[in-house]
């Protein structure tokens, strides 16, 4: 059985990251969206939050689970018995962080791939952080996030 994890802080997940899982979700028997915890990043939504709406964006993928995980990601692959992780990348800057981080991981992990998939590119130019923003001065957000979340933050 082939497994997979796609980490991510997912603060909010966008439609950028449902196309990522979209598009890998067929390749694997199981993909686990795995909700990290980013010591780095001041989250809007909390842990829970994000885990929630990615389940109800996700909802429709059969082999799709989501899940919260606060510990060193190459545990958790091992943990869930997955060889590869699905990274999306949108520019020069995302694959270099990337490919840095598959280095440390395959260094810890060394069974563990890292797959890098180009953002479409109807989704290279927002991010998380851009959709933050957003949010924070009530601009539209439907071409950004997946209808859970637009559905969720209206009532905000």
């Amino acid at each position: 059985m082939k497994t997979a994890i796609y980490p991510g802080s997912f603060d909010p997940i966008t439609l950028g990251h449902l196309d990522i899982i979209r598009r890998s979700a067929p390749c694997f028997d199981r993909l686990f969206v795995c909700v990290m915890v980013n010591c780095d990043k001041k989250p809007m939504f909390s842990p829970e939050q994000r885990l929630e709406l990615i389940r109800r964006s996700v909802a429709d993928l059969p082999n799709v689970e989501a899940e919260l995980y606060s510990g060193l990601l190459a545990d958790y692959a091992r943990q869930k018995g997955a060889g590869i992780l699905v990274k999306g990348v949108r520019n020069t800057t995302d694959f270099d962080l990337e490919y840095q981080q598959a280095a440390i991981n395959r260094g810890i992990c060394p069974e563990l791939e890292t797959l890098l998939l180009p953002a479409s590119p109807a989704y290279q130019h927002f991010s998380s952080t851009m959709v933050r923003e957003m949010i924070r001065y009530g601009q539209p957000l439907e071409k950004y996030v997946p209808a859970p979340v637009a559905e969720e933050l209206k009532g905000r």
